[in-house]
């Protein structure tokens, strides 16, 4: 939300409500600035004045940033019809403005950040910031050397023109794999794994450039990110 804001749009953005009722409310009186009612639609918030709507303060929080570690069954979206969503798990007002950076599939478990900041979330995600996300992954056959270093090296996905970037791949036993890349392709990590004649069976994201999820974490459980993390 940029300010100088509408009184209108503040209310519906801090109140949850259609712009509709906001303009409903305010016209009754429910609103106030500084101690002042205000009935005119337009007129102008700062971050600094203090408003009552219904005699309870709005207060806009500013750009927040948590991570969550999301278990599977839960899309990555801000609404879905058909399942549960990330954003069930968060308990956190005022959330319309949010967003993922750096989406998991519904069987995909591990670290996802949610944040209202779109320049902060474009550094994460943008290709050209060659922020790496580190995955682990466990696969249904053996992963061999040749695969190992193909992944290295870049590997050509189905119905891509260009190899993929070179990944920091290191094995974790027969059938496990920590894989770190720097690109954002659609089902990238499987369709790695695909290419090498290999198939993912499970897979968890651990960290996103030098953010890291953290152990005490829990399956379905957030927490704000620390201004060490925000500033990557």
């Amino acid at each position: 939300m940029k300010f100088p804001c509408r009184l209108d749009k503040f209310i519906s953005h801090l109140a949850e409500l259609p712009r509709s009722k906001a303009r409903a409310a305010i016209k009754s009186q429910a609103a106030s600035v500084n101690g002042e009612v205000i009935t005119a639609f337009d007129f102008q918030v700062t971050q600094q004045d203090d408003v009552l709507f219904y005699d309870e303060p709005l207060v806009f929080l500013g750009k927040r940033y948590f991570m969550l570690n999301k278990p599977v069954g839960y899309v990555c979206a801000n609404s879905d019809e058909l399942h549960k969503t990330v954003f069930d798990l968060l308990d956190e007002p005022n959330m319309a403005d949010f967003h993922i950076a750096g989406r998991l599939d519904i069987d995909t478990t591990g670290l996802v950040l949610i944040t209202n900041d779109g320049d902060w979330s474009h550094k994460i995600t943008s290709p050209k910031k060659n922020k790496f996300k580190t995955y682990l992954v466990e696969t249904q056959e053996p992963i061999t050397d040749d695969a190992l270093q193909q992944l290295r090296d870049g590997v050509q996905l189905h119905n891509e023109k260009d190899l993929t970037r070179p990944a920091i791949a290191e094995r974790l036993g027969n059938y496990g794999l920590r894989l770190s890349i720097s690109e954002g392709k659609y089902h990238q990590v499987k369709r790695m794994l695909a290419a090498v004649d290999n198939k993912v069976v499970e897979l968890h994201r651990e960290q996103i450039a030098g953010i890291k999820l953290g152990e005490d974490l829990a399956a379905g459980e957030y927490r704000p990110l620390t201004a060490a993390e925000i500033k990557l």
